[in-house]
């Protein structure tokens, strides 16, 4: 991967802690922002495309592409973590004025990315059925998600080192190009998606084909971008197995803390599949529908990770708890407005997904329940960046793991128990709230252990020649529910 030689400032870029200074707040609702609509375009088309699919007026399809988008957060999960890894790192190695270093580490990181989803896609594809049979897929559906899966999982290969390149431009302030990158991709899959399954009468297998159209173009923008902003060299194989461990000491935990909410989502199929189809359906409209409502909160986590991170390397204690408070009153104002729309189009976007019976109702529960569960859920996505970014990774994996066993697993069951379906709904909500309240005051915590000098649990060091050095100031960048995914679907 040659350097880039792009103009003056472009290069400069790379090189400039811009988040050192200024307003917190109009830092955080920036980035926020631009990260928000680009999340929006990409899971507005994935809800589109869904809405096709439903159009085809058979809820086993509807429930197909649902069991296959939650094996796809899987592959979704493990690039999240490396895309974290990149961005903490490089954030903070520009934010302590080293910016070869940080072409050094986004050069390696991309190349442990681009194996990695090579690996994984392959080891996915060579466990379809143990894994859909185990969330309640069969018959028909499971076939449908099979097909999707084997045309759709192989072009991880591009969507991993996309997600990458999205994480390295955010960690330079580049909030814009991060944007696009995402933005492309959706704009592409418009015009792809009804062409594909109704122009060519492919269906659902051609909801799985603009998915890989849609990542060539991701991973095509986002190359763009890094090449301007000179954020990758000629990769180097000391350099890429030398920074392995740094990578891995940040990746792993990030990793794990995004595992957690697929998990999660494959309980909570496991538990509706007892409910039939419709049951499935009306879940797969609402993993669908929350992401484009609730995108604001995946990218406010996403974008106060490069934040965090250059404070922590110029020192500034007062502005990283500026940027908690902060998020937590953006995650507030901005759920109190979505809850109100989703409350009063409950009814109109239940007959725009043809859902009906169960589906319908489970529908509508969701939308009159979903603002105090989404707040809390807001509250862990700002959290866990922080933790990620903050030397803490393994306090964010416990709160993720914690969140998807013991607040939604027992509760859930419970509630399918009680209330049928709406009780499931119910019961993996009541979760948020307790872990939720944890993780914030515990962010804060971590914050004042750094500013007395007690080092984090992560020490990533800055040089990879010198591995066991620790870092005194430094770190940053996260991003997570089917959610702390990614948001990235595509």
């Amino acid at each position: 991967m040659p350097e880039a030689r792009s103009g003056g400032r472009a290069g400069e870029a790379a090189s400039t802690a811009r988040f050192v200074s200024g307003s917190i707040l109009r830092h955080v609702l920036v980035m926020s922002a631009t990260g928000s609509v680009g999340l929006v375009a990409i899971f507005a088309v994935d809800l589109l495309s869904l809405f096709y699919v439903s159009k085809l007026a058979d809820p086993a399809l509807t429930a197909a592409v649902g069991f296959a988008s939650i094996v796809q957060f899987f592959a979704v999960a493990i690039n999240i973590g490396l895309m974290i890894a990149a961005g903490a790192l490089v954030s903070r190695t520009i934010g302590a004025g080293d910016p070869s270093g940080a072409r050094r580490i986004a050069t390696s990181v991309t190349v442990h990315g681009l194996i990695a989803a090579g690996l994984l896609a392959a080891l996915l594809l060579a466990l379809l059925d143990p894994l859909l049979g185990a969330i309640g897929a069969e018959g028909h559906t499971l076939e449908v998600a099979k097909r999707y899966l084997w045309i759709s999982l192989p072009s991880n290969l591009l969507l991993g080192p996309g997600m990458l390149f999205t994480g390295l431009l955010r960690a330079v302030g580049a909030a814009r190009e991060a944007m696009f990158v995402t933005l492309g991709g959706a704009v592409v899959t418009i015009f792809v998606d009804p062409l594909l399954i109704f122009g060519f009468g492919l269906g659902v297998d051609g909801a799985a084909l603009a998915v890989c159209i849609a990542r060539v173009t991701f991973i095509a923008v986002g190359w763009a971008g890094v090449r301007r902003y000179r954020l990758l060299q000629a990769p180097s194989l000391g350099a890429i197995l030398g920074d392995l461990p740094l990578v891995v000491r940040i990746a792993l935990p990030a990793v794990l803390t995004n595992l957690a909410p697929s998990v999660a989502s494959a309980f909570v199929a496991h538990a509706l599949s007892g409910f039939g189809p419709p049951a499935i359906a009306g879940n797969v409209v609402i993993d669908r529908l929350a992401p484009v409502a609730f995108c604001g909160l995946f990218a406010m986590s996403g974008s106060i990770g490069p934040i965090l991170g250059q404070n922590w390397g110029a020192g500034r204690f007062d502005r990283m708890r500026a940027v908690l408070r902060g998020g937590a009153l953006v995650t507030a104002v901005y759920v109190l407005t979505v809850w109100l729309l989703l409350v009063l189009a409950r009814h109109p976007l239940a007959g725009a997904f043809e859902l009906d019976g169960v589906a319908a109702e489970l529908f509508v529960f969701f939308c009159l329940v979903s603002g105090p569960v989404w707040f809390f859920n807001g509250l862990l996505f700002l959290s866990n960046a922080s933790f990620n970014n903050l030397g803490f990774p393994f306090v964010s994996t416990l709160l993720n793991w914690g969140r998807a066993t013991l607040g939604t697993i027992p509760p859930a069951l419970a509630g399918a128990a009680w209330y049928g379906p709406e009780g499931v709904i119910a019961g993996t909500g009541i979760g948020s709230i307790a872990f939720g309240l944890t993780g914030l005051t515990l962010a804060f915590r971590a914050v004042g252990r750094l500013e007395r000098g007690v080092p984090p649990e992560a020490k990533p060091v800055l040089d990879g020649s010198a591995a066991d050095e620790a870092v005194q100031a430094a770190p940053s960048s996260g991003m997570s529910l089917q959610g702390n995914a990614l948001d990235s679907a595509r």
